[in-house]
């Protein structure tokens, strides 16, 4: 299938509630917070190695060798957010990056050169098919964009500069939405901040080159963990 039309038929799908299929599916356990922080990481290889990477080797040998993901993923590094796990993609199938709310800066070449650097090598090293932005339920770094005063000292070092790539979107939110109380914004703001991920890709020149060609598609994403439901959608 051509990937327009195979990003259209994923746009199209309504959100699934039945939980990723794995070979198997990873085991999920209650973590011990008693547990030695370092014997929990090895201990939680060690289950991995033991339930998949030693049961699949037809998974994980090609991928000794090389590297041919189909998606990039964006998504933020908040710790309830797990998008391999959650959409149920094998290793090798997402080059990803997560930030901050999972936001996406305009092309500057001497600005956010580590998300600009990831970026071209997803697009023009590896040739990834889609690039996703996925936004998340009760996402602080939204929060703080929402918050964000027009004037006075930063209270932090870097968040609030990084999430000010948002500001159009906060915005366009708060304009349009201005009667609705401020939880309700957050989760509007969380949708319209990946759609402002979204056309900042197309800025990037490479980007658009291969969106020109039809071998690119870019597709928005907002994963609830409140109510247990994706949406995806385009521009």
């Amino acid at each position: 299938m051509h990937p327009a039309a195979e990003a259209e038929a994923l746009l199209q799908q309504k959100p699934n509630h039945t939980p990723p299929r794995h070979q198997p599916p990873p085991a999920i356990t209650k973590t011990d917070k008693s547990q030695d922080p370092v014997m929990r990481l090895k201990t939680g290889f060690q289950r991995f190695k033991t339930n998949l990477f030693d049961k699949h080797p037809k998974l994980f040998e090609p991928l000794k060798k090389d590297q041919s993901p189909k998606y990039m993923v964006f998504a933020c590094a908040d710790s309830r957010v797990c998008p391999t796990l959650t959409l149920g993609l094998h290793p090798g199938e997402a080059f990803t990056v997560r930030n901050v709310a999972g936001m996406v800066p305009a092309y500057q070449e001497t600005r956010h050169c580590s998300i600009g650097s990831a970026i071209e090598f997803a697009v023009v090293v590896l040739k990834v098919e889609y690039i996703v932005v996925i936004g998340h339920s009760c996402c602080g770094g939204i929060r703080e964009l929402l918050s964000l005063k027009d004037e006075g000292p930063n209270t932090y070092h870097f968040i609030e500069d990084w999430v000010k790539i948002g500001l159009d979107a906060k915005k366009k939110v708060q304009g349009e939405n201005r009667l609705l109380p401020f939880d309700d914004q957050w989760t509007v703001l969380e949708k319209e901040a990946v759609n402002v991920s979204l056309r900042n890709l197309k800025s990037y020149p490479f980007v658009k080159a291969r969106m020109r060609k039809g071998t690119l598609n870019l597709i928005g994403a907002r994963y609830d963990f409140v109510h247990g439901s994706f949406e995806t959608w385009d521009l």
